[in-house]
């Protein structure tokens, strides 16, 4: 090999690991919403788990993202050690479909149509279409369908590129002296091992090891060592990521090493031992592409096969490997390794915001009560509920403003936005609900009483708010848009009865059957529940306008009212229904 076929292989396998960086990525933002769904399904079951692994590594092209994610999972809480270990080793038999794409350039046929599967003579088109669809068209869905295309038609042709580059190897003494080396299978499962830690992939080591096979030099006695330690060095990605985790992320990422390692070691003992005694024939032969691919699927399947029944026992090892130095150590609630896979830390920022709209409705609803029974058990309560919906808005908006600048797809920007705009209404609504708190503990300080007009009226507009509460956590929780369109007609009908009530308090005042202290009270409970109407109000607006795509809240409000019969309709309804006594003929 000359200077210039060096510069070749480089850049080959540049282009290489350029295209399988690039299609994993985008089909990742492609099957976003396939992904949350995999991981959704996601059971304590050994089969659950293992195809769940299976098809998110088969959809992001690395066993290594896979389980870097699974160790966020652990961190976060959001999976257990044992569902852990289930997925991981679903993760190691999907990585291998990768080396059976690849091996598609091993064809070799006179047949036309046989030939039509070798990847150079369809890659040129698929780049291509993926070039038409990248350049010419506005859809984020098809863009990625193109990147995708391209991403594929790079890895093929960096794949080829290093083939050719490397073909004139298998004539020099000291490329073969080589991997009569690695014919010691001790040596050759270390060099696995070394090449895949740098890389940090096994798909793609697998890959540069099916590119010297076209040489002619990698026999299979060299080969199978090698792939097993590819396994081993793949893991270096997890146990990188686990670094600062708690221990249940170490031990998923243990999980991970100690997979690999003992089922390396087994088979590596088995392949010994059969060179040994019968010497197959088959060893000393040159590896094809294909056979690489069968070698690498082989050893992952049984490797699997082996250690499944087992998965109690491999909790238990690494258990006793990771000691637990912090018990009951709190899960991080926004890990960061999501970041790496747009499409999960959404699903994750969204059972968050979840959490915090029930907080912020629990908040409320409980100070509405206070107001008639209060109790410090109560209000402790309430301000703490509180607290956590201030602490969900901080750590929900920095990550999610992160989460925007990572190439995501273009439902999950829309999501992000949406849950960048509720995040603060919730927060606001938990807020007015302190207000009421603190306005029925000065009731109590000071040993006032609001008139039973008044607290007649209270009941009334209370039950509105309430409703309106309900109405708004289903709307967001089920992305409900009958919902949501009910919650505007409520919200004028609510503002209706705050100035009927502010009107007759006014008379109240001025009859002397109010007292003006009370009265000051009376306006700022009146003032809260009116304006947690407002948020969701403005809540329910965010809903409708993320299902069109779009962002003009006053505008889709203004559509809402804008529909004089049925708004009409609803208003009344809901007027009737929400009555007071006073207003009553």
């Amino acid at each position: 090999m000359d200077f210039f076929d060096g510069l070749t292989m480089i850049g080959g396998l540049c282009l290489f690991l350029f295209g399988m960086n690039i299609m994993g990525q985008s089909l990742e933002r492609r099957a976003g919403g396939a992904l949350r769904s995999i991981l959704g399904k996601l059971t304590t079951g050994k089969a659950a788990g293992l195809a769940t692994g299976l098809g998110v590594t088969a959809v992001i092209q690395s066993s290594s993202a896979t389980t870097v994610m699974v160790v966020g999972f652990v961190n976060s809480g959001l999976m257990t050690l044992k569902q852990a270990i289930n997925v991981i080793m679903g993760a190691n038999v999907g990585t291998t479909v990768t080396a059976w794409i690849l091996s598609l350039a091993g064809i070799e046929s006179g047949n036309f149509f046989i030939r039509l599967l070798k990847p150079s003579a369809f890659t040129p088109m698929l780049a291509l279409i993926g070039i038409v669809f990248y350049m010419f068209t506005k859809s984020a869905k098809k863009k990625d369908t193109g990147m995708i295309l391209l991403g594929f038609a790079t890895l093929m042709f960096g794949m080829e590129t290093m083939s050719g580059a490397v073909s004139g190897l298998g004539q020099m003494t000291a490329f073969q002296n080589l991997f009569v080396l690695f014919k010691n299978p001790v040596l050759g499962l270390l060099a696995g091992a070394f090449l895949t830690a740098v890389i940090q992939s096994s798909s793609a080591s697998v890959g540069i090891l099916q590119a010297l096979a076209v040489t002619g030099q990698v026999s299979y006695g060299a080969a199978i060592p090698i792939i097993m330690g590819q396994n081993i060095g793949t893991c270096v990605t997890a146990l990188i990521s686990s670094v600062g985790a708690n221990v249940h992320a170490k031990r998923a990422a243990m999980v991970h090493l100690s997979f690999n390692a003992i089922g390396s070691a087994v088979w590596l003992s088995v392949f010994c031992l059969i060179d040994a005694i019968w010497k197959p024939f088959i060893f000393n032969q040159p590896a094809s592409l294909f056979g690489i691919a069968i070698a690498h699927t082989a050893f992952n399947f049984l490797c699997t096969i082996i250690m499944l029944p087992m998965a109690g026992l491999l909790e238990k090892l690494v258990t006793k490997l990771v000691h637990d130095k912090k018990k009951n150590a709190d899960p991080i609630e926004l890990d960061e390794r999501l970041l790496s896979t747009p499409s999960i830390a959404i699903q994750r920022c969204q059972e968050l915001a979840a959490e915090m709209a029930n907080a912020a409705v629990y908040v409320l609803k409980e100070s509405i009560l206070s107001l008639k029974d209060y109790s410090t058990a109560r209000a402790e309560q309430i301000r703490e509920k509180e607290a956590l919906t201030d602490h969900y808005e901080d750590i929900l908006g920095t990550y999610l403003v992160r989460l925007s600048t990572k190439p995501i797809s273009e439902s999950d920007s829309w999501q992000a936005t949406k849950l960048l705009k509720i995040i603060g209404d919730f927060e606001r609504i938990a807020d007015h609900g302190v207000n009421l708190l603190e306005s029925a503990e000065e009731l109590q300080n000071k040993s006032m009483e609001l008139s039973v007009e008044a607290r007649d009226e209270y009941d009334v507009i209370a039950k509105a708010v309430s409703e309106v509460l309900d109405r708004t956590l289903l709307a967001f929780l089920n992305n409900d848009l009958n919902e949501a369109q009910e919650i505007e007609p409520l919200e004028q009908v609510i503002d209706t009865l705050k100035e009927k009530i502010r009107t007759n308090h006014i008379l109240r005042l001025q009859q002397g059957r109010c007292s003006i202290d009370a009265g000051f009270v009376w306006s700022d409970i009146l003032t809260n529940l009116e304006r947690t109407s407002d948020h969701c109000s403005n809540l329910a607006g965010c809903i409708i306008d993320m299902a069109a795509h779009h962002m003009n809240i006053h505008e889709s409000l203004h559509a809402i009212r804008s529909d004089s019969v049925i708004f009409r309709q609803k208003f009344d309804y809901y007027l009737a229904k929400y009555a007071l006594a006073s207003s009553v003929k």
